[in-house]
């Protein structure tokens, strides 16, 4: 399962849909907004998404996972828009037989989203804004320099 949405993420339905009989592990991590950066205050985050190319590279995340390690289930769900305080942004859940593969996925996964998926945060302070996002993962002209594990 994939999503990229605007809507609330249900992290209770995300994670049950990795449950499985065949899967002894569980794993989820739960992204969300903080009241605080390096020491400012967070009023709340914006995030936006280059969605062709999104849906595509967290596609591409879950066939690097699986690939690596013995998988039962994966979710990966993406909020958009404006959060809150305490929101949930994003929610990885990976099951697996044993619960090592499920931990090793579910951290690749939430380390692979960060560095290749087009999707970008505007953090809102009390004294002004900032967009954060994968910068480091392209030069100044825009071309991709972080190469896909293989």
């Amino acid at each position: 399962m994939i999503e990229i949405t605007h809507d609330v993420l249900d992290e209770t339905r995300i994670i049950e849909s990795v449950k499985n009989d065949n899967a002894g592990a569980v794993v989820a991590f739960l992204g969300t907004t903080r009241d605080q950066t390096d020491g400012r205050v967070v009023l709340h985050l914006e995030y936006e998404a280059y969605r062709p190319m999104a849906d595509q590279e967290l596609a591409r995340v879950t066939e690097e996972m699986e690939e690596r390690w013995e998988l039962v289930g994966i979710a990966i769900a993406h909020r958009l828009g404006r959060l809150e305080l305490g929101d949930t942004s994003l929610v990885v859940a990976v099951s697996s037989a044993h619960r090592q593969n499920a931990i090793e996925a579910c951290q690749y996964g939430v380390d692979r989203i960060k560095q290749v998926v087009p999707i970008w945060k505007k953090e809102f302070f009390e004294d002004g804004e900032v967009w954060v996002g994968n910068q480091s993962d392209f030069d100044p002209l825009g071309k991709r320099v972080v190469a896909y594990p293989e």
